[in-house]
Formats: structure tokens, sequence, C-alpha cells
């Protein structure tokens, strides 16, 4: 059975990537370990740091009993953050490049259309654009003129609503873009290559990587025009993971007790597409027993109302 000094040391390589932890922290881990309860640390940590830890308790209802509670979502640290007000960032702006090209995708169309300027809507997307959504990640997808030379495609080819002279692998999760003088913009994550990429450009999906382009929110609405400049706020708004599999348990883990949502609106929330629900039962599985509970199928779900996902993205900043 291990010391205080060194679980200290175990748990000090499973806590390093995560937020800071006290001796009060470690202590009651320790606790945790040797007699199977615990009051639970004492600052926020992250869900894996205490399944890890718990993964050993021959009582398991315990870790089950913690994270399904009020507490635990309290501490999970996405996407509970909260945005700061976007005037208090008017001396953190850095220009970056320029808008060269703009896309929206109406409906069925089966091509995107080249416009001059297009309205965006905070918290939704682009006005008539297919992709726009209140409860989507991926409600924009920005794109650069690199990645078009550099694999040398046809326009158009990425399917992109924003095409800029800047690198967008040079972005991250948690960024912000400010389009002229209104519109602002929530970096999400990368957006994965499919198959339909690889039937307009074979060969490219096992090599294009965050050339891809990445996915956005619309925080503030207003006009995007066609060679309107750009600038960047780096690291502002809770950042997403780009593993999907992670996204679908960070969903789930927000999901209020008493409250349930179906298969597709945790695909969606999450920024997957449909056909993943197959493989949430063992997505899902790794999380307690009470949490993964709350998702459910629209079937077995009848005649209560599932969760609106209200909070999860924060409010839209108009």
């Amino acid at each position: 059975m291990p010391t205080l000094g060194s679980w200290k040391a175990i748990c000090t390589g499973w806590l390093a990537p995560l937020p800071r932890y006290s001796l009060n922290d470690v202590r009651a881990y320790h606790s945790c370990y040797h007699r199977h309860r615990a009051r639970g640390p004492s600052g926020r940590v992250g869900f894996r740091a205490w399944r890890a830890c718990c993964s050993g308790c021959k009582k398991s209802r315990l870790q089950a009993n913690f994270c399904g509670s009020a507490k635990f979502h309290s501490m999970f640290p996405f996407p509970s953050t909260p945005l700061p007000p976007l005037a208090a960032l008017h001396d953190r702006w850095q220009p970056i490049g320029s808008l060269q090209a703009l896309y929206v995708r109406a409906g069925k169309a089966p091509e995107p259309r080249s416009v001059a300027e297009a309205q965006a809507i905070g918290g939704y997307g682009l006005a008539e654009d297919r992709h726009a959504s209140l409860l989507s990640p991926r409600q924009l997808l920005i794109a650069d003129n690199g990645a078009y030379r550099r694999w040398d495609l046809a326009d158009g080819t990425l399917r992109e609503n924003l095409r800029v002279d800047f690198p967008v692998r040079g972005l991250a999760s948690g960024d912000l873009l400010r389009i002229g003088s209104d519109v602002v913009l929530w970096i999400t994550f990368v957006c994965e290559p499919c198959r339909l990429l690889e039937r307009r450009a074979p060969g490219i999906v096992a090599n294009i990587g965050r050339d891809r382009g990445m996915l956005v929110r619309v925080l503030r609405g207003g006009t995007i025009r066609r060679g309107a400049e750009i600038a960047v706020c780096r690291a502002i708004a809770p950042a997403f993971s780009d593993q999907w599999q992670q996204r679908v348990q960070q969903v789930a883990c927000a999901v209020p007790e008493g409250a349930w949502i179906s298969y597709r609106q945790l695909a969606e929330m999450a920024g997957v597409q449909t056909a993943y629900c197959r493989a949430f039962p063992k997505v899902l599985a790794q999380l307690p027993a009470p949490v993964a509970a709350r998702v459910r199928s629209q079937r077995s779900g009848a005649g209560e109302a599932p969760w609106s996902g209200a909070g999860f993205f924060g409010m839209a900043q108009d």
C-alpha cells in the first residue's frame, strides 16, 4: 500500500497536464485509495484524474455518486468557463489578415455560392446557410489560400464558408477572430477530413491534416464582407478537444441531473456525424453510470422533454 508521499508522486504524473491542485487534494485521493471514502478535491480537477484515482476503489459507487453530483459539474472545466465581455478585449486584438472569399450553401444546394457579403447571427451561424444551428460547434468553416496552393485544389473543394490569406493551422481552439468591426467568431476545433472530401480530391484525406480548416461558432453577429480585415485574440474562450470522443463525453457530463439528451442531439452538440452514434455506448461507458444514463434514444425518452442544451455554449454576445 503506497504512502502519502509515494501517492503524491503518482498523482503528480496524472495531474501534470490538468489544473493545479493542493496537498489537500492529494490527501483526498490518498484517503480514497486507503479507506474507499473521500470528501472530494478542494479545487478544480479533471474528471480523468478523479476516475484514475477511483479506479482502484472497490466501492465504485463512491466514484459514481461523486462524479454524478452537482459538485462534479461545478468542477468540470468545460464549458463553465465564462466568456469575458468583448468590450474588455478592445486592446488585445491583433491584426492577422483579411477575408478573401465568402460562401453560403443554402438548403440542398449541391455547391456553395460565392457572395460579396453575408449576415452572421450570434449563436446561430450564417443566415440561409445549411450548417447554421443553435446547438452546433461547427457553424462555419474557415480555410486559407495556402492550403489551396499546397494541395492544388479547385476553387471551393474544401467547402469552406470563409477563405482567408493567413494560415489557419496557426489558430487554436479558444481563439477569437474579429471580422471587420462587428462580427466575432469562436474557434472550436479542427475540421476532420471525411469521405466527401476524398471524393472531390482523391488521396488527400490521409495527409491534409489541419489544412482542412478550422470550425467556428458565431459569438457576435453582424455583416461579413469580402475583403474585411481580420484580427485575432488568443486563448479567450473555452477550448474544445479535437478528439470527437472527448467532446461527446464533455457534452454528456454537462447534462443536468434529472435531464436527458438524445443520441442525435448529443452528436450535434459534440460536432460529429450522426453515423457516429453507434459508437456512443462504448464512449459513454467510460463515464460514471449515472452520467451515461442521461443519454437515451429518442424512443426511450418519449413523453419527457429533452435537455435544451441551454448554457453549454454560453450566450451569444450581440
